[in-house]
């Protein structure tokens, strides 16, 4: 089976061959006939499987005919990662067709996207929070949207971005195709699919165990020695590209410094960073400027890297479904891979589940000459963020000021009894003072003296 079996528009069909396309993916070969026809999609499958090629193909043959200039389809993505690599795809596969598409985020200016949408569009790739800034100041319309993707939905929801997903959709027309893609299917994401999804065709694809190119080994290791370990890897191992995972964005950052510092071509990738420098370690990554790059997983979304070698896991990640996530950005396209997953003590319990969806045991390694022994040093600061500066509160500057010895409470009572005059028991007749304070008449405030 090729391309040519969907009987794409011949503009369509040179951004395949020019994309250097062949055979379908497995996700392209079940979901694309189904896009075609107007059918809802529910697509579990993840990064790697070609799925954003299966709802952007289809999309374009639909968008070819039709109106211009105003908003068709609808795409949205949870990191701006992921949003450019989508639009990319879409300007690649699209290019003969003349349909226009914009990515739209937060991170850059504002201004630049108000001006392309005031040109005209006919696909948004868009972030939530961006999308609805333009919402609000009415520069981008939905009211002709004839399709809606949600991808990658279960990070959606890791980000907190379901309340803006509802409330995008309440401007949408009543009358549309939905395609909901996810990797893995929380509780969280059955509900939403329930909410949005109208009789979807069910594609689900790679989501219970990952390819059989990848080779998995954990290494058991403690807690305050795993950057030590994780450099005798490398050094010991024969890597190509290797991408790492933390759980942190802290700690993705020191560790990318660590190997900067050590020789290695790294980088790192997480939240806090400026979209010029995601953007440009992304690249790095992707043209061999850098042989490392050090992510967490919400940051990793929309990596797609091909000839990746190795996927370290320096934190194992919260879930198994997150696990196969992680290691399935290496051993793509019959290429081998390897995963490795520094482990301590307390990740037992995550290795055991691990090995349950994997449906076998992992292999527990060790490396010769490295010692495991090494205690943990009294304060390990290897992490640690950098201590704030204390900030002087007024009383602690009031008392350093005093001298000698506090005076007890009691003393201090005592003293203040024998010293304050005493109050008079009543006030002559006929003194100002002696009016009632709140009277019959109107209350007036006392000036302050």
């Amino acid at each position: 089976m090729d391309f040519k079996t969907f009987n794409f528009h011949s503009s369509i069909t040179a951004g395949i061959e020019a994309a250097g396309y062949q055979t379908p993916t497995p996700i392209q070969r079940k979901a694309i006939p189904a896009v075609l026809k107007g059918q809802d999609i529910m697509g579990l499958a993840q990064t790697g499987t070609g799925k954003t090629a299966a709802f952007v193909l289809p999309i374009l043959e639909r968008l070819i005919d039709g109106g211009r200039g105003f908003v068709r389809a609808l795409i949205v993505a949870p990191t701006r990662e992921l949003a450019e690599q989508i639009n990319d795809n879409i300007c690649t596969l699209g290019k003969k067709t003349g349909i226009r598409s914009i990515s739209i985020y937060g991170g850059v200016n504002i201004n630049a996207q108000i001006a392309k949408l005031a040109r005209g569009v006919e696909v948004i790739v868009a972030c939530p929070g961006r999308l609805l800034d333009h919402l609000k100041q009415q520069t981008v319309s939905l009211s002709r949207l004839e399709v809606l993707v949600l991808d990658e939905a279960d990070h959606m929801f890791d980000m907190g971005f379901f309340p803006d997903i509802k409330r995008i959709m309440q401007q949408l027309p009543a009358r549309r195709q939905n395609l909901l893609f996810s990797a893995t299917m929380p509780r969280e994401i059955l509900h939403l699919a329930r909410e949005v999804l109208h009789q979807p065709v069910t594609i689900q694809i790679g989501i219970t165990a990952p390819a059989d190119t990848v080779t998995h080994a954990i290494y058991p290791v403690a807690h305050h020695l795993k950057t030590r370990l994780l450099l005798e890897l490398l050094k010991s191992t024969n890597t190509e590209s290797v991408l790492i995972f933390t759980r942190t964005k802290h700690r993705a950052k020191r560790i990318g410094e660590q190997l900067s510092k050590k020789g290695f071509k790294a980088a790192s990738i997480q939240g806090n960073l400026s979209q010029n420098r995601r953007r440009e370690a992304l690249n790095g990554f992707r043209d061999g400027t850098y042989q490392i790059l050090v992510a967490t997983d919400i940051a990793a979304r929309g990596i797609d890297v091909s000839g990746v070698s190795h996927v370290i896991n320096y934190d194992i990640p919260n879930t198994p479904d997150a696990y196969i996530h992680r290691i399935g950005r290496t051993g793509r396209a019959a290429s081998t891979g390897e995963a490795f997953t520094l482990v301590t003590d307390d990740d037992i319990t995550m290795v055991r589940g691990i090995e349950r969806v994997l449906g076998a045991r992992i292999k527990s390694k060790v490396i010769d000459d490295f010692d495991y022994d090494i205690p943990a040093p009294k304060n390990n600061q290897e992490f640690a963020r950098p201590p704030r500066k204390p900030v002087p509160r007024y009383k602690s500057l009031h008392r350093q000021k005093k001298t000698g010895p506090k005076p007890s409470r009691s003393a201090s009572s005592a003293e203040t009894k024998q010293t304050r005059p005493a109050r008079p028991q009543q006030r002559p007749a006929g003194s100002k003072s002696a009016k009632p304070r709140h009277g019959g008449g109107s209350f007036r405030p006392r000036r302050s003296r």
